[in-house]
């Protein structure tokens, strides 16, 4: 059996269809899509331990910080081999952002200097699920607690899961962003 994704958006439905064996299967949503979807539950894999209350300025205070992500113990036999990468990607759930506005249109940073763009095409942290990704240097493991370096989440962070850094899979060569990043 093969199959692929075809989402095809007609203004106020999407159409989600499912290509398997050349014959398309699925369903259509109206604009709510979010209402018709089934709830998705997520829960913490782990907590972040750093110290850290507020965020640090400049922002690219991140890189020093050092942080314990305490790993929930019945998971620790998931964490097997984890050690033998340099990196990994953290995603973090930004609790504290709990009750936040989220514009659609932002600037990046928060600076007026820069184009008002959809929030999409940001990597700020005011987002409908406030998710977080970050790459970071793992420094050592001990048991089901991981050191890392880079981590730019508060103390007590809910973490939502752990991938190994591949760079076969993890960086785009050709990759591309707009003059008006300024990175």
């Amino acid at each position: 059996m093969t199959g692929a994704v075809v989402i095809i958006l007609l203004q106020s439905r999407v159409m989600v269809r499912v290509k398997v064996d050349g014959a398309l299967e699925g369903r259509t949503y109206d604009a709510g899509l979010a209402d018709e979807m089934p709830e998705m539950v997520l829960k913490p894999i782990g907590v972040v331990h750093n110290g850290i209350s507020k965020p640090p300025v400049p922002l690219d205070e991140w890189n020093k910080v050092v942080s314990e992500i305490v790993i929930e113990p019945r998971l620790n036999e998931a964490l097997d081999g984890i050690e033998d990468y340099s990196h990994i990607i953290v995603l973090f759930w930004m609790h504290r952002l709990k009750g936040q506005e989220t514009p659609l249109k932002q600037r990046q940073m928060g600076r007026q200097d820069r184009p008002l763009k959809g929030l999409f095409a940001l990597r700020t942290p005011r987002r409908p699920n406030p998710i977080g990704k970050t790459t970071v240097r793992l420094l050592e493991r001990l048991d089901h607690v991981l050191k890392v370096e880079g981590l730019d989440a508060l103390d007590g962070t809910p973490v939502i899961d752990i991938k190994p850094y591949l760079p076969r899979y993890d960086v785009a060569p050709d990759a591309t962003v707009p003059p008006w990043i300024a990175i």
